[in-house]
């Protein structure tokens, strides 16, 4: 599947579904995607790996407006700015399933992303700039070094006896030490790239052509079909509430 088509139908849905700002849309929504995953084949345990972010920052993004969100309708508790009532409630509930509407399936059609089909597919597709898409490319495939580096400067630091107390100073001297590293290779890697012809003026030729065809646009027509869905569904129940008006 173009990686360019899992963006288009994760943008798709998202767009969808923040339109309005009712528990009934987003929970229609999430309902059609739990059902849908299975079909991507990604393992669960992965699935749960890849997501856990999304499911612990839901709940605490609910609860903060649960305890600060607009009053209306009964007042449970009040205790100085906190005011819990059915309408912050509400709202809470709302955002707790939008946020995971939303998130869920951004994360999940982007686990089995490859970077550089992502790249094939920005540049031949979306006919974005190629300078641009190549050096985003090469920064991108330069974090796993970053970490490498992380742990190395670390190490090194720790060897000279530089790192056994000041957990604060430990963090912002490894992290100017990282920056220093990370901009000589960024120097080195922007010579090397340009001696290769990556910044030519032209037309490029590209080593993997970037299809798109019927899987492509059946994803993005999906995603428009769960929004299209979520967002019948609070109208006809009669909870339509526009972001916006």
């Amino acid at each position: 599947m173009n990686p360019v088509a899992k963006l288009a139908a994760a943008a798709v849905l998202a767009v969808c579904l923040v339109l309005t700002i009712d528990p009934v849309s987003a929970g229609v929504a999430l309902v059609l995607e739990l059902a849908l995953f299975p079909l991507l084949g990604i393992p669960w345990a992965t699935f749960w790996r890849r997501t856990l972010p999304v499911w612990i920052a839901a709940p605490l993004t609910a609860l903060t407006i649960a305890l600060y969100g607009r009053t209306s309708g009964t007042v449970y508790v009040e205790f100085l700015f906190v005011r819990i009532s059915d309408g912050s409630l509400e709202f809470a509930l709302a955002t707790l399933l939008r946020v995971l509407a939303i998130a869920l399936p951004a994360v999940v059609l982007f686990a089995t992303i490859d970077p550089t089909d992502l790249a094939d597919g920005l540049a031949q597709v979306l006919h974005l700039p190629p300078r641009f898409v190549l050096g985003a490319l090469a920064g991108v495939r330069l974090m796993g070094l970053a970490m490498d580096d992380w742990r190395s400067v670390a190490l090194a630091r720790r060897a000279r006896g530089v790192a056994d107390r000041g957990v604060i100073r430990r963090f912002f001297g490894q992290a100017f030490t990282l920056l220093v590293l990370s901009l000589r290779r960024a120097s080195t890697l922007a010579t090397a790239m340009e001696a290769r012809g990556f910044g030519a003026v032209g037309p490029r030729t590209w080593a993997r052509e970037s299809r798109w065809g019927a899987r492509e646009w059946l994803l993005v027509l999906v995603g428009a079909a769960i929004g299209g869905i979520a967002l019948t569904a609070a109208i006809l129940t009669g909870n339509w509430r526009p972001l916006i008006g």
